[in-house]
C-alpha cells in the first residue's frame, strides 16, 4: 500500500472513531463492510458469466457474416460475366448498322459538296458576266455569295478544279477592282454632270469595294484623297501662295472643297469617313509645307503674320476636332476669352489677332504629332487621332520672336507702371501695397492667357522664364527706391555705405515696399502653380519661382534693415548731444536729460506708423534689429563722453534707465505686443550692460577693478582703461589699477569699443581664470556686488551670463524666429 493510501486510511479511521467512546460502533461497522463485500463479489461473478456467454455468440455472428460476404462475391462475378457476354452480342448486331451510317454520311457530304460546286461554278460565271458589263450592284451581291461558297471549299484547296475556280474568281475580282478604279478616276472631272447615271454607278461600285478586301477600300480612298489634294499642292507650292500670310487661304480652300462637293461625296458610304481621312491627309500635307516655308525663311518671321497664321491654324484644328469628335471646348477657355475681351488688352500685337487671342485654351495634349499618327487607327473619327496640334505644333520652334515681343511688352509695361507709381497708397486701401505690383501681375496673367491659347509647350515655358526676368526687374526697382547710404553697425552688417536719412514719408514708402514684396512673393508661387497646371507635363517639374521669391525676400530684408538704420540715423543728433553734456560739472541729479526726450520724440513719432503698416512678423523682425542696434550703440556712446563726475554718472544712470523704459514701450507704441517678450528681454540685457558700466564708474577707486570684473566679466583692458579716464584719473594714477586688473586677468583680448566683434556668444571667456591664486576672491566679489547694489536700482541683478556678444547687433540672431525668412 502506498504511503498516501495508508495515510488516507488512517485519516478515515480517525474520522470515524475520533474518541474512545466511539469505538463501541466498530462491530456494527465491520458487519456492514462484510455485507458490502459479499454483494460486490456476487455482482462480479454474475458479470463474468455474462461475458463468457457473449463471446460465444460473437464468434457465431462473425462466422455467419463471413459466409454472407463470400456468397455476395460469387453473385458479383456471375453478373460481370453476363454483362461481358451481352456487350459482345450488341457489338455483333450493330457492326453492319455502323457501316451503313458512315456510308450515308459520306454520300450526303458528297451530294452537298457537288451541289455547292455547281452553285460556285454558276456564280463565278455569272459574276464574270456582271463584271464585264459593270453591273456593280448585282456584282456586289454575287461577290458576297461567291465568298460564302468559297469558304466551304477551304479544305479542298489542293483539288485542281477548286484551284482553277479560285484563280478564276481572283482574276474576276481584279477586273472588278480595275473597272471601279477606272470609273472613280472620272469623279471630279465634270463627267458627273454630263452623265446623269455616273454617280449612281459609282455608288454601286462602293458596294463592290466593300465586298472586296479591306485593302481595296483603303487604296481607293487614298487615291481619291491624293487626287483631291493634287490641285491643292500645286496651288500652294507656287511662289505666290507659298507664304506664311496665305495660311488662312489654305483652310478656306479645304472648307470650300468640303462644302461644294458634299452632295457628290454622298456616293461614299458613311462608314468610309472619306471627308475625315481627306482632312487628315490635308493636315499632314499642310504641316509639311508650312515647315518648309518656316525653315526656308531667311529672316525671322513677322510676329503679327506668324501669330495670325498660328491663330487661324488653331481655329481650324478646333473646327476639325468638333466636326469629327472630341471637339468640346473647356469652360475655363470660354470664361478666359470673355474676361480678356472685357479687359480691353492693348499690347503690341495686331488688333485682329488680339480679338480672339483668348478664345480658347486649346487642350491639345497630343501636340507633338509626328509620324506616330500611322500607329493609330485613323480610319474612324475619335479612334485616337487628335487634330489639335497636328499642324500648329510646327510653329513651336519658330515662336521665339513672339516671346521676345511679349517680353519687350512686359518690360515696357513695367517701366510705364514704375514711372506712374506714386509710392503712396490709395485712400481707403486695406492692403498697404503699391498699385504697380497689382498691375504688373494683371499684365502677366493676360500674357499667360494669350500664350496658353496658342501653345502649352516650350513656348509657354519660355514665356514663364520671361515672367521671371520681369519680376526680378521689378524686385530690383523696388530695391532701388530704398534710401541709400548708411553708417554704423547696420552698415557693417549689410555692406551699405554712407548715411541713410529717412523722412516720415520714406519710412512709409519702405513699409509699402515690404508689404509689396511680400505680396509679390506669395503671388509668384500662385503664378508658378497656375503655369504648372496649364503647361505640358514634361515641363511642369521645371516651373519654379524660388529664385524670384528669393529676390523679393532679399528686398524685404534689405528694406527692414534700411528702416532700422534710418531710425538709427535719427539718433545721431541725440547721441552727439549726449556727449556734449557737461557731465563733469553737473551739480545735482534732476529729471531726464534733453537728449532722452529727443529719443522719446523720435520713437513716438515713427513707431506707431510702422506698427500700423507692417505685419506682425515683419514688425517683430524690425524690433529685433532695432534692439540689436540701439542697445550696443548707447553703451559705446558712453565711452565717447568726457570725464564724468559722481553726480554726472548718477544723472547718466537715470537717463539710461529712462531710455531703457522708452525702448521697452516700443511694442506698445506699435500696438503689436505678440512677440514682445524676446525683444524686451534683449533690450533689458543690453541696457543693463550700460547701467552696469555706470555703476562701475560710481564705485570707489580702490574697488573699481573688482566691480568691473564682477559686473562686466566680458570687458577688455582697453575698455577698462577708458573707464578710468571717464572717472577722471590721471595716467600715473591709472597704472597701479591697471596692473591690478592685469593680474586678475579678464580672459578677453579683443577690444570692443566701437568695433563689435564677429565672434559668436561661445567666445565669451570665464570671468575668473585663476581662483587658486586668489583665496579671497569669492568673498571680495560678494562685497563688490553688495557695494554696487547700493549705487543704483538693479545694480547687480543680471548675473554673470546676462549679455549677448556685441556681434549680434550686426547680424540676425541664430535663435531668432525670422532666420529662415530673411536669409536673403
Amino acid at each position: 500500500m502506498a504511503a498516501s493510501d495508508k495515510q488516507n486510511t488512517l485519516d478515515y479511521i480517525n474520522q470515524m472513531f475520533p474518541t474512545e467512546a466511539s469505538l463501541s460502533g466498530v462491530e456494527p461497522l465491520m458487519q456492514k463492510i462484510h455485507s458490502e463485500i459479499r454483494r460486490v463479489d456476487a455482482e462480479i461473478l454474475t458479470a463474468v458469466r455474462q461475458q463468457s456467454n457473449s463471446g460465444t455468440k460473437a464468434r457465431e455472428d462473425l462466422a455467419a457474416a463471413t459466409s454472407a460476404v463470400q456468397e455476395l462475391m460469387n453473385k458479383i462475378r456471375e453478373i460481370k460475366t453476363k454483362a461481358e457476354q451481352s456487350e459482345t452480342m450488341v457489338q455483333e448486331i450493330c457492326r453492319d448498322i455502323k457501316k451503313l451510317d458512315f456510308a450515308k454520311k459520306h454520300i450526303t457530304t458528297t451530294i452537298t459538296a457537288l451541289h455547292r460546286l455547281t452553285m460556285l461554278v454558276s456564280a463565278v460565271e455569272q459574276l464574270q458576266v456582271m463584271a464585264s458589263k459593270r453591273h456593280y450592284k448585282e456584282a456586289a451581291a454575287q461577290l458576297e455569295a461567291v465568298n460564302q461558297l468559297c469558304s466551304h471549299f477551304e479544305a479542298y484547296r489542293d483539288i485542281p478544279k477548286i484551284t482553277e475556280l479560285r484563280e478564276k474568281f481572283k482574276s474576276i475580282k481584279q477586273v472588278l477592282k480595275s473597272h471601279v478604279f477606272s470609273d472613280f478616276s472620272s469623279l471630279g472631272t465634270g463627267k458627273e454632270t454630263e452623265e446623269s447615271n455616273l454617280l449612281q454607278q459609282l455608288s454601286d461600285a462602293c458596294l463592290v469595294v466593300d465586298a472586296l478586301e479591306p485593302s481595296v477600300r483603303e487604296e481607293l480612298v487614298k487615291n481619291f484623297c491624293n487626287r483631291e489634294l493634287t490641285s491643292y499642292q500645286q496651288i500652294f507650292e507656287g511662289a505666290e501662295l507659298a507664304k506664311l500670310d496665305k495660311t488662312e487661304r489654305r483652310y478656306a480652300w479645304i472648307k470650300r472643297r468640303l462644302r461644294t462637293n458634299e452632295e457628290i461625296w454622298k456616293i461614299f458610304p458613311r462608314s468610309w469617313h472619306v471627308d475625315y481621312l481627306l482632312c487628315i491627309q490635308f493636315c499632314k500635307l499642310t504641316r509639311s509645307q508650312l515647315v518648309e516655308i518656316l525653315v526656308s525663311m531667311k529672316e525671322k518671321p513677322d510676329v503679327a503674320t506668324l501669330l495670325t497664321a498660328l491663330q487661324r491654324t488653331l481655329e481650324f484644328e478646333e473646327e476639325l476636332a468638333e466636326k469629327f469628335g472630341g471637339g468640346t471646348r473647356s469652360k475655363d477657355a470660354v470664361d478666359d476669352n470673355e474676361e480678356t475681351e472685357r479687359s480691353g488688352n492693348k499690347s503690341q500685337t495686331v488688333s485682329d489677332i488680339r480679338k480672339k487671342y483668348e478664345k480658347k485654351l486649346a487642350a491639345h495634349d497630343g501636340s507633338q504629332h509626328e509620324e506616330q499618327d500611322g500607329q493609330k487607327d485613323s480610319s474612324v473619327p475619335g479612334a485616337g487621332f487628335n487634330f489639335r496640334g497636328i499642324i500648329s505644333s510646327c510653329f513651336e520652334p519658330h515662336l521665339s520672336v513672339y516671346i521676345e515681343l511679349e517680353e519687350k511688352t512686359l518690360m515696357d509695361s513695367l517701366e510705364k507702371e514704375m514711372l506712374e507709381e506714386t509710392w503712396e497708397i490709395e485712400e481707403g486701401s486695406q492692403t498697404n501695397i503699391l498699385s504697380s505690383s497689382i498691375k504688373v501681375f494683371v499684365i502677366i496673367r493676360r500674357s499667360l492667357k494669350r500664350c496658353s491659347a496658342l501653345t502649352r509647350n516650350q513656348t509657354l515655358f519660355n514665356l514663364f522664364k520671361a515672367f521671371q526676368k520681369v519680376l526680378k526687374a521689378y524686385a530690383t526697382k523696388l530695391f532701388a527706391r530704398l534710401p541709400k547710404g548708411g553708417t554704423g553697425i547696420v552698415a557693417a552688417a549689410t555692406g551699405i555705405e554712407g548715411q541713410i536719412k529717412t523722412s516720415d514719408k520714406d519710412e512709409r514708402v519702405i513699409c509699402y515696399i515690404v508689404n509689396t514684396a511680400e505680396y509679390c512673393h506669395k503671388t509668384c508661387g500662385e503664378l508658378a502653380d497656375n503655369v504648372s497646371k496649364l503647361i505640358d507635363t514634361q515641363f511642369a517639374d521645371r516651373v519654379d519661382m524660388s529664385e524670384v521669391q528669393d529676390e523679393f525676400s532679399a528686398v524685404i530684408t534689405k528694406s527692414l534693415i534700411t528702416l532700422v538704420h534710418g531710425i538709427e540715423t535719427k539718433f545721431d543728433s541725440e547721441m552727439a548731444a549726449m556727449t556734449r553734456v557737461p557731465w563733469s560739472t553737473l551739480e545735482s541729479v534732476g529729471d531726464q536729460s534733453d537728449y532722452v526726450n529727443g529719443i522719446n520724440l523720435i520713437l513716438t513719432s515713427s513707431i506707431p506708423v510702422l506698427g500700423s503698416l507692417l505685419s506682425p512678423i515683419y514688425f517683430q523682425f524690425f524690433l529685433d534689429k532695432l534692439a540689436s542696434t540701439l542697445g550696443p550703440r548707447f553703451y559705446h556712446n558712453i565711452f565717447k563722453c568726457k570725464q564724468l563726475s559722481e553726480t554726472g554718472a548718477q544723472q547718466m544712470l537715470l537717463d539710461t534707465q529712462a531710455v531703457k523704459t522708452i525702448l521697452l514701450e516700443i511694442p506698445s507704441l506699435g500696438k503689436q505686443t505678440a512677440g514682445a517678450a524676446s525683444y524686451s528681454k534683449f533690450v533689458s540685457r543690453e541696457m543693463s550692460k550700460a547701467e552696469a558700466l555706470l555703476k562701475v564708474i560710481l564705485s570707489p577707486i580702490d574697488s573699481v577693478a573688482d566691480t568691473y570684473c564682477a559686473l562686466l566679466p566680458e570687458g577688455t583692458l582697453t575698455e577698462f582703461q577708458r573707464l578710468l579716464e571717464l572717472k577722471g584719473l590721471k595716467k600715473a594714477d591709472q597704472q597701479s589699477i591697471l596692473d591690478d586688473f592685469n593680474k586678475r586677468g579678464s580672459g578677453i583680448s579683443q577690444p570692443t569699443i566701437m568695433a563689435p566683434s564677429s565672434a559668436p556668444n561661445t567666445s565669451i571667456a570665464p570671468v575668473i581664470t585663476n581662483t587658486a591664486a586668489s583665496p579671497g576672491a569669492i568673498t571680495s566679489r560678494e562685497d563688490v556686488l553688495t557695494r554696487a547694489a547700493a549705487l543704483g536700482r538693479g545694480a547687480a541683478t543680471t548675473g554673470f551670463k546676462r549679455f549677448l556678444a556685441l556681434t549680434e547687433a550686426a547680424k540676425d540672431r541664430k535663435d531668432g524666429p525670422f532666420r529662415k525668412l530673411f536669409n536673403g
